[in-house]
């Protein structure tokens, strides 16, 4: 055992951890401002991140039974909060989404508890702050670990930078798949990636430009690239931004978009773009977290499929 972890000490973390949960309302009614159970609210999150599409890894993350999950399911589609459609690539299976009800609820529960943290931590100094964040990370993460030596899950990701072998092919292959199964994308855009990248890593190591890319072993689990030449005036491009989706919940894009914005600061860009299009929620989430606003958007088909091409800039320290 652990000789720094004495009982003293692990009941003070206790104490403070039922003040938290009592402090934020988990043993009320409603959570969130809601008046929804803490799964239905979870549910909710996590559907619009994206971090599930499916009952069966809806179930695995809130660490709920098959029945519970159904019944949870059950009443958020009688209340008009989420809908089940068939999977596009497996009829057999049903894909889990929000309605525009579930998404205007979204928008009021993420208000409601950013408002909470930030009127908790406003009379805090940044150092203490600081402190916070990372106390809570870390906590969240050991916690992660503790489930992943009982299921053997969540291996250690490592971030690499630059040019790594077989990252052209492997950025494509995850891009090919996911696109073309969600939403119908074909050869173009494959083709389109894998050429547009190809340029791209033969200039990696100009001032300017960057790759991370997330591993475990030797597989890729989410790569973002950063081009600092293409646009030209102290702009930087975000390009190719995927996380595999076995790597759902892991919290990769968000470590990865980091990892990106951080860069693009330290290179005083004076602003940063990206090109998406509507209807990739979770992605989006990530930008807006790390301070991209959407600056324009219009029906378009650089992408082999006819979708609401998006915009978004980020303008340096934001």
């Amino acid at each position: 055992m652990n000789q720094i972890l004495n009982t003293p000490r692990i009941d003070k973390m206790r104490a403070a951890s039922r003040h938290i949960v009592r402090e934020l309302g988990f043993m009320q009614k409603g959570l969130a401002g809601t008046e929804l159970s803490p799964s239905a609210v979870h549910t909710i999150i996590e559907l619009g991140y994206g971090t599930v599409t499916n009952a069966s890894d809806l179930g695995a993350l809130l660490h709920l039974e098959k029945s519970s999950v159904s019944r949870l399911i059950q009443k958020l589609q009688n209340e008009g909060l989420i809908e089940v459609g068939p999977d596009p690539s497996d009829k057999r299976f049903r894909v889990l989404s929000l309605t525009q009800d579930g998404q205007s609820l979204l928008g009021d529960v993420e208000r409601f508890a950013r408002g909470q943290l930030r009127s908790a931590l406003d009379v805090l100094s940044a150092t203490d702050v600081s402190q916070i964040e990372t106390g809570l990370i870390l906590f969240a993460k050991s916690l992660s670990a503790k489930g992943a030596r009982v299921t053997g899950a969540l291996p250690e990701v490592e971030v690499k930078e630059g040019y790594r072998s077989g990252i052209i092919g492997s950025v494509a292959q995850l891009h090919a798949s996911f696109y073309s199964k969600y939403y119908g994308f074909g050869a173009v855009f494959e083709r389109k990636v894998a050429s547009e990248m190809s340029e791209f890593m033969g200039r990696i190591d100009n001032s300017g430009n960057a790759s991370f890319s997330a591993y475990v072993g030797n597989e890729l689990l989410g790569s973002v690239s950063l081009d600092g030449e293409d646009l030209r005036d102290r702009a930087s491009h975000l390009r190719w931004f995927i996380v595999s989706p076995k790597a759902q919940g892991m919290g990769i894009g968000s470590l990865l978009i980091g990892k990106a914005t951080a860069f693009l600061d330290d290179n005083a860009f004076d602003r940063t773009r990206l090109w998406t299009f509507k209807g990739l929620d979770a992605a989006r989430h990530l930008y807006e977290k790390h301070g991209f606003t959407l600056a324009h958007e219009t029906p378009g088909t650089q992408w082999g499929t006819e979708v609401i091409e998006q915009e978004f800039v980020r303008h340096r320290g934001e």
